[in-house]
């Protein structure tokens, strides 16, 4: 398999401060049309989870209707962070402190996926369970510690052992 194989799928989570249908969440939802717009522009883009409203918030994974998901596919972990960083998608994520209340442990997970592959928000959730219980590995990782795709794993240079009179002038 070919770096072209492979996709990252990332899952963020959280807890809203408010009801979605509250103003204090007014301007938050309000934007997610145009966040989620900006995303399918984005160079790297593949998918994201939508529900019947054009977006995750009414997908519920938990007894907790407060709990919120967002989750995509991109053809690389460069393209998510340009987007995550260096968009108009960052001056909304500063904001987040007024929609979201502050996690106390991992709220973001990075998973390498063959292309053409939809994970599900259960598969995404184990992710960030596994990345909460070990830290960041090949199986659940993050922008700060993440690991290439498994193409480039099944690759060993070793060493191919050349004659010795073919190498060097001794």
């Amino acid at each position: 398999m070919a770096k072209a194989d492979w996709h990252v799928a990332q899952l963020n989570v959280g807890r809203v401060v408010a009801p979605t249908d509250s103003p204090v969440m007014a301007d938050f939802i309000n934007a997610l049309d145009r966040i989620n717009a900006l995303a399918e522009a984005s160079d790297g883009f593949v998918w994201r989870l939508q529900g019947d409203n054009g977006n995750a918030t009414e997908i519920l994974t938990t007894a907790d209707p407060s709990f919120l998901i967002n989750m995509s596919v991109w053809q690389s972990i460069e393209m998510l962070f340009e987007f995550v960083y260096r968009s108009s998608h960052t001056g909304f994520m500063l904001r987040r402190r007024e929609w979201f209340e502050r996690p106390s442990e991992a709220y973001q997970v990075l998973w390498w996926v063959p292309a053409g592959y939809r994970p599900t928000p259960q598969e995404a959730l184990a992710r960030l369970d596994h990345l909460r219980a070990h830290g960041s590995s090949r199986y659940a990782f993050t922008f700060k510690q993440h690991y290439p795709p498994p193409y480039e794993l099944l690759y060993d240079p070793g060493d191919m052992k050349p004659e010795p009179y073919c190498v060097g002038w001794a």
